[in-house]
């Protein structure tokens, strides 16, 4: 390169001449050559034009020939290495594709009026599913991306973060209605779950002991659960104390959606344990409120027994029966039988029995070898081995202070295996207002908020364990992250097509039936490519490939420029999906 260069003569101007130059050769046709000359113009002592040829330039590279065309004209060159400095990158695609979802979504202006509680609210949604991390850690990752300089929240103190997150828990209520009224219509269907997450720290009230669902035995643990419609988009959440039950925690749902939605038709959907007895005699209070449940294993069986109804006769021409029982007034009962769930359950059981088995005899061995003598010992051996593998009904146990024995409970075994993929639905619904097979649907579309519930904690927003104890902020934690849970359910479902996701989920035949990939989603997940050839990775991955269209500071000759680093095929496409440009600033 030419660096800092001007080239002067004195007694003359200097200018690059091109000569060309032409010969015919034998077969007719012309070659041109082509010179180019650096020369001086100047007078002669009679004062006339003369030139003066100083050197000849046609082994240069062109560059390096436009390079002394430019000096000679006065402008100055200088080396790329000199005229640009990249002062500062910061991480932009990742929060630019959230912040358009959320645009478009009108998040911002759905969590309250301008201000800064309501810019750091937003920012640390954004946060939540860009990169899920503790509020201190997000804080300080504020500084790395555009996020934090363009929505001005870089530099941020911990108490304003969480004063923001005071803020957005007052506001709640009101955003949850805002909620209710875009996705929740009368008469439809909400749906209604609950998960746990385990503590960190024993300074919280609403931390207690109670079934874990992340497996946390012996850690304190916060119920929360979510309300969601039929296609689980989440549309509010409640926080309950860790030892809370299942069905304890549904009339506040019910309560939820007719008092503060002001939504008085509706039709419930919970698992077996959520809608249980008790709570279907609450609903039948409520006028309105219909309902779509399960019956547990031991009222199947019941209703399986030798005499009872539910016989598998019923299942010889289809997957599902309708019936009624006089133990169930005012409901339809309907029988389901999935195979394939059938099979796996078979197959679950076959290998913990198997399990267990193995260290059954080990305690055997270990009481004829004479390590394990009496029969409080001996018990205490077994009962950790049942307990483990949750297997104890299917054995048959004999302790004495020097034996130990056991066998399968062959009979127990043969009749729970009788039962094997099938599961009974409940409701109050007559089948003018919804046919059989639209219940049993509505009921298997449970798994979309079962989906959210694992997004939600261990996928993409990773809101356990919880580290706040003030109970006003662990409310405000987990509705924060459902919040993030409803940018993630519209960002994957418009990011589909880059992902894994089934973008055309094929309508089922048999609504017992196990759902199946369309043929396009088992082609892109054989070719890990779309049809165009782009490469399709999981939701995340994608979310971090983003990240990667960094915007650049540059310092041009004492110019500070902004700009993108040209995006690849895949994160233009998925703006393209999302149905916006590429924005150089966060607005």
């Amino acid at each position: 390169m030419w660096c800092n260069c001007v080239v002067t003569h004195t007694g003359g101007a200097m200018h690059v001449d091109v000569i060309r130059n032409h010969q015919k050769l034998g077969d007719g046709s012309t070659r041109e050559y082509r010179s180019q000359l650096l020369r001086r113009s100047y007078r002669d002592d009679q004062g006339r034009p003369r030139k003066e040829t100083l050197a000849n330039l046609s082994a240069l590279p062109e560059d390096a020939i436009n390079a002394i065309r430019r000096v000679l004209k006065g402008e100055t060159l200088v080396s790329a290495q000199d005229a640009f400095q990249v002062e500062r990158s910061l991480s932009h695609g990742g929060v630019a594709a959230v912040h358009a979802m959320a645009s478009k979504l009108g998040l911002r202006a759905m969590l309250g009026p301008a201000g800064r509680e309501r810019g750091l609210a937003y920012a640390l949604v954004v946060s939540r599913v860009v990169a899920p991390a503790s509020k201190l850690s997000t804080l300080a990752g504020w500084v790395d991306s555009t996020l934090g300089v363009d929505l001005g929240v870089a530099g941020a103190s911990r108490d304003e973060v969480y004063a923001a997150m005071d803020w957005l828990g007052v506001r709640q209520s009101a955003i949850e209605k805002k909620l209710a009224a875009a996705h929740l219509r009368p008469g439809g269907v909400v749906m209604f779950d609950l998960s746990s997450s385990w503590m960190e720290g024993s300074k919280c009230a609403l931390a207690a002991f109670g079934h874990s669902r992340d497996a946390k035995r012996g850690r304190k643990q916060i119920e929360w659960g979510m309300i969601t419609n039929d296609n689980g988009v989440p549309v509010a959440v409640r926080v309950f104390p860790g030892s809370t039950s299942d069905p304890a925690t549904f009339p506040e749902a019910a309560r939820t959606v007719r008092e503060d939605f002001g939504l008085d038709r509706m039709v419930y959907v919970g698992d077996r344990g959520m809608i249980t007895s008790t709570r279907v005699k609450e609903l039948a209070k409520m006028p309105g409120s219909d309902w779509i449940g399960a019956l547990k294993a031991p009222q199947i069986a019941a209703l399986a027994s030798d005499d009872g109804p539910l016989q598998m006769s019923l299942f010889d021409h289809q997957n599902f029966a309708e019936f009624l029982h006089p133990g169930y007034p005012g409901e339809r009962l309907i029988g389901c039988r999935n195979p394939a769930l059938a099979t796996e359950r078979a197959r679950k059981r076959h290998e913990l029995l198997a399990a267990t088995e193995a260290n059954l005899t080990t305690i055997t061995d270990a009481v004829q070898a004479g390590r394990l003598r009496g029969a409080g010992k001996i018990g205490t051996s077994l009962g950790k081995i049942i307990n483990k593998h949750k297997t104890g009904k299917h054995f048959i146990t004999d302790i004495t202070d020097d034996t130990f024995s056991w066998r399968r409970d062959e009979a127990r075994i043969a009749d729970e295996s009788r039962l094997d993929g099938l599961y009974v639905i409940r409701t109050s619904l007559d089948p003018d207002t919804m046919k059989t097979a639209q219940v049993i649907t509505n009921y298997k579309n449970l798994s979309f908020i079962e989906r959210d519930n694992r997004v939600i904690k261990i996928d993409d927003l990773d809101l356990r364990p919880v580290f706040h104890y003030l109970e006003k902020r662990v409310r405000a934690h987990v509705f924060l992250c459902m919040l993030a849970t409803y940018l993630v359910w519209h960002l994957r479902k418009a990011l589909a097509e880059l992902t894994f996701t089934d973008e055309h989920v094929p309508a089922r035949t048999d609504p017992v039936d196990t759902a199946q990939r369309s043929t396009s989603a088992k082609a892109k997940d054989h070719r890990k490519t779309t049809p165009t050839g782009l490469e399709v990775t999981r939701f995340r991955a994608l979310l971090h490939h983003l990240g990667t269209l960094n915007r650049e500071t540059i310092n041009f000759a004492g110019q500070h420029i902004e700009k993108l680093t040209t995006p690849t095929p895949r994160q233009q496409r998925a703006f393209e999906l999302i149905g916006a440009p590429i924005p150089l600033r966060l607005t």
